[in-house]
């Protein structure tokens, strides 16, 4: 990641920071651009805020936990206020890719159970239509994964993800496999079929989740939102 770029994450992770409530649960979403946003929530809190938070993954659970920000039980039900969370792909419907950090699985759950999701991204995400420059990330149930990825290939081209010659694991101990669907049509009905496959625990489609997107480039950060 070039410095130009982190930049732009951390100046849409702030902008972000203006519809935090006084008060109340946040979603934490993982990734870079949401570490940024985590960081200045944990200002906040430094600073008086009496914000509780629901992490989407170890990761944030762990930098939550270092920068003080109280968190919500782990098991819910919360009453979310807020949830801003990044995206690996964004369509011009503002439908998403996420998962890049194998974490998609929570982040459904979370933003499932929030009243508004705020998305930050910088404007190398923004694509027409999902797959054009992203893969979908899949949690596959590590029993029986290599029978679950066998139909997936109905789908197009299944590839485990590895890092450094290792399989990477969800923090739920899955496997995570990415689908080369091509340019995706309706992304709504291919995260249906995909779901309703026995093995697979959740997709990285999000599709009708983005109350707002803010989107960060050289000339500042704007603000995207559904038009229907």
């Amino acid at each position: 990641m070039n410095s130009d770029q982190d930049s732009a994450k951390k100046a849409v992770a702030l902008a972000a920071i203006a519809y935090v409530p006084e008060t109340g649960i946040i979603g934490l979403g993982t990734g870079s651009t949401a570490k940024h946003f985590i960081d200045a929530v944990g200002e906040l809190v430094k600073a008086g805020r009496k914000l509780q938070a629901v992490p989407t993954s170890e990761q944030s659970r762990k930098q939550a936990i270092a920068l003080g920000i109280p968190l919500a039980a782990k098991d819910g039900p919360w009453d979310i206020a807020l949830t801003v969370d990044g995206a690996d792909e964004v369509s011009e419907a503002l439908d998403l890719i996420k998962g890049g950090g194998a974490a998609h699985t929570r982040e459904k759950i979370v933003s499932h159970a929030s009243q508004k999701n705020i998305i930050v991204v910088d404007e190398s995400k923004l694509s027409k239509n999902l797959g054009e420059k992203w893969h979908v990330p899949i949690e596959v149930l590590a029993f029986a994964h290599e029978a679950t990825a066998h139909t997936l290939k109905q789908f197009g081209g299944v590839v485990r993800r590895e890092k450094d010659g290792a399989p990477v694991f969800t923090d739920s101990g899955n496997f995570v496999y990415d689908l080369n669907a091509g340019v995706i049509e309706n992304p709504a009905l291919l995260d249906t079929q995909l779901r309703a496959l026995p093995g697979v625990v959740e997709t990285g489609l999000f599709c009708s989740r983005a109350d707002i997107v803010l989107v960060a480039s050289h000339e500042g950060v704007r603000e995207l939102r559904p038009t229907s």
